[in-house]
């Protein structure tokens, strides 16, 4: 618990006041933000904005992670040190983060605000997606444990597994799996980045929720024992997956400091794919796969937004449900403010957060 305390507040440490360094820096060389002509007029003053903020996000929540586990190395001796769940969620979170920061040199140096190309970025995304499923199946702790399993999960694993056809089937079918979940969350993350602060808060309260999760986890760890109806959870490191939960929530409450209405930096593709692979991470590490779509139901929400207005568009040429897509866009038309509207969504983010805490809690409770 108390690296749950310390990593946070050096997450948020570090972006509050790493930020403004990284600021400068984008200033300096005139690393701005590209707007499309199409987005509504309030958007053309953010034209030339510092952008690929993610840099200062992704930077905190390593050095944090690191420094963390350095400080309680030095006051217990028993302690643990980093474990391969909490290194492969910073592994998806800075690979994914990585993609995303290509995808914004590209838009700088084009200067446009179309970046790399589509199937350059889903390349990307799937390399190291991959990677990340594949190592997410190895590393077994002394108990056993492996940080992910074959089995799909819920609000922790339940009987539907791959592991039915045979090591290598599994395999493939988890790496498919977790791809989709990788690629779902990644790109939901980015279109709710569409106004200042709004990607930052929302993600902070999911985060925030999987370090309650992985709390109760550890709490009810079924201590190496991998049982679909046991009330325990047969989940690795759970208590290293609550200090990383809790190092990204405080470096997304720093990092909102400077990103929130109006802001002084974007977090650009660099922090939306970084924020989104490592909610995937936690979903998969933590064994709650389904429970995210939950968590993340304002995610959700707007990424079903431009599903049904690109259908409704398709199937009746050129008609549209909204008056443009993501759904915050189809507000900001409307009339609405970009701070009210910022902050209605954030009422349905932590709605949805408490949803899926509840949900979680329920069901253990139903268990007993």
């Amino acid at each position: 618990m108390i690296a749950v305390v310390i990593g946070a507040a050096l997450g948020l440490l570090l972006t509050l006041l790493g930020t403004p360094l990284l600021i400068r820096f984008l200033v300096k060389h005139q690393y701005g933000q590209f707007i499309r002509e199409d987005l509504p007029t309030a958007h053309q003053v953010k034209r030339g904005k510092p952008t690929m903020g993610g840099l200062a996000i992704i930077l905190a929540v390593v050095l944090a992670y690191w420094i963390t586990h350095g400080i309680m190395m030095l006051v217990s001796p028993n302690a643990s040190g980093p474990t391969a769940s909490g290194m492969l969620v910073l592994l998806l979170m800075a690979g994914m983060g990585l993609v995303g920061f290509f995808d914004d040199a590209a838009k700088i140096t084009k200067k446009q605000s179309l970046g790399l190309t589509p199937w350059a970025k889903i390349f990307g995304q799937g390399a190291v997606g991959v990677l990340f499923a594949v190592l997410a199946l190895q590393f077994p702790n002394a108990e056993g444990l492996t940080p992910a399993s074959t089995a799909i999960s819920f609000v922790r694993e339940t009987a539907l597994d791959f592991a039915v056809l045979g090591t290598i089937g599994a395999g493939i079918l988890f790496v498919i799996w977790a791809n989709l979940i990788n690629t779902a969350t990644t790109n939901a993350v980015n279109l709710v980045d569409g106004l200042d602060g709004l990607a930052t808060g929302a993600t902070a309260m999911i985060t925030g929720a999987y370090v309650i999760i992985s709390i109760w986890q550890y709490n009810q760890t079924c201590g190496g024992v991998r049982a679909v109806d046991a009330v325990c959870y047969s989940v690795r490191d759970p208590m290293d997956m609550a200090t990383l939960a809790a190092i990204i929530t405080g470096a997304l409450i720093g990092f909102l400091w400077w990103n929130t209405s109006p802001a002084k930096i974007i977090m650009g593709d660099t922090g939306a794919l970084a924020l989104g692979g490592a909610l995937a991470g936690f979903a998969i590490l933590t064994h709650t796969q389904l429970l995210l779509v939950i968590l993340a139901g304002l995610f959700v929400m707007v990424t079903c937004s431009v599903i049904i207005q690109v259908g409704y568009f398709k199937l009746t040429k050129g008609k549209r449900v909204f008056l443009m897509t993501p759904l915050h866009h189809h507000f900001e038309l409307k009339g609405w403010s970009e701070v009210t509207i910022v902050v209605r969504f954030w009422i349905i983010g932590a709605l949805a957060v408490g949803l899926g805490l509840a949900i979680f809690y329920g069901e253990w409770i139903l268990t007993q």
